[in-house]
């Protein structure tokens, strides 16, 4: 009883999802925060994609072909349209991914509010936040494809593009598990179910990077 009335009084916690996160689901399942994370969220990945553009060249982005002016206009209009969508990125996939679970914790016969699953899932991208960013740094520090993660299968086997084994990375494994934990605290949903949503969704997106390499194969990219 004590620790219930403590999680509806104490606000979860960003930071706390390194090493707690159970403890931060029980208290957004209590009493669920969004807009002070999901600005401190979008903020680190405008960081992140900020510090991406810093790894582009002309090079990267194949202007090899024109002129010195014509290649710089193109390069700030990309870096431009790279920042922006950082600081998109998470509202857009905070918002669908929460949708999407709805429904499906609505099948499974939970009472979770849409609200609770949004607040879980602007938490639980500090996880990805946090590889960006260290991902970034590591790039502008050493070179590289800004679209390949060091700490993805990719980047471990120096791959020239991100593929398949771009998508198996640290950082997505890390969200995948919590994901899993949070519909199980959050949503009430027995381990079954949440493993296998979690599970699911990880598949999904590696299906899209299969899909993304043989479209890339075949237009030649």
């Amino acid at each position: 009883m004590e620790q219930e009335m403590k999680s509806k009084t104490e606000k979860p916690s960003l930071i706390g999802m390194f090493w707690s996160p159970g403890e931060q689901f029980d208290r957004i399942r209590q009493n669920p925060k969004i807009w002070v994370p999901l600005i401190l969220v979008s903020v680190l990945y405008a960081i992140g994609m900020y510090l991406m553009t810093l790894s582009m060249d002309a090079s990267y982005l194949g202007l090899d072909g024109m002129s010195e002016e014509e290649a710089a206009m193109v390069m700030a209009f990309s870096k431009i349209t790279v920042a922006i969508t950082g600081i998109l990125t998470p509202v857009f996939v905070v918002l669908i991914s929460s949708a999407i679970y709805m429904i499906f914790t609505k099948i499974a016969g939970s009472d979770v509010t849409f609200k609770q699953l949004f607040s879980m899932n602007t938490h639980i991208m500090i996880i990805g936040a946090a590889g960006l960013l260290l991902n970034m740094i590591l790039r502008a520090a050493i070179g590289g494809n800004p679209e390949i993660f060091i700490t993805s299968l990719a980047g471990l086997m120096n791959s020239d593009k991100p593929g398949v084994l771009g998508s198996i990375e640290v950082f997505s494994i890390w969200q995948s598990i919590l994901t899993a934990i949070g519909l199980h605290r959050v949503a009430g949903l027995s381990k079954g179910w949440a493993w296998g949503i979690a599970i699911v969704f990880f598949l999904i997106g590696i299906g899209f990077a299969i899909l993304g390499a043989m479209f890339s194969n075949t237009m030649g990219v």
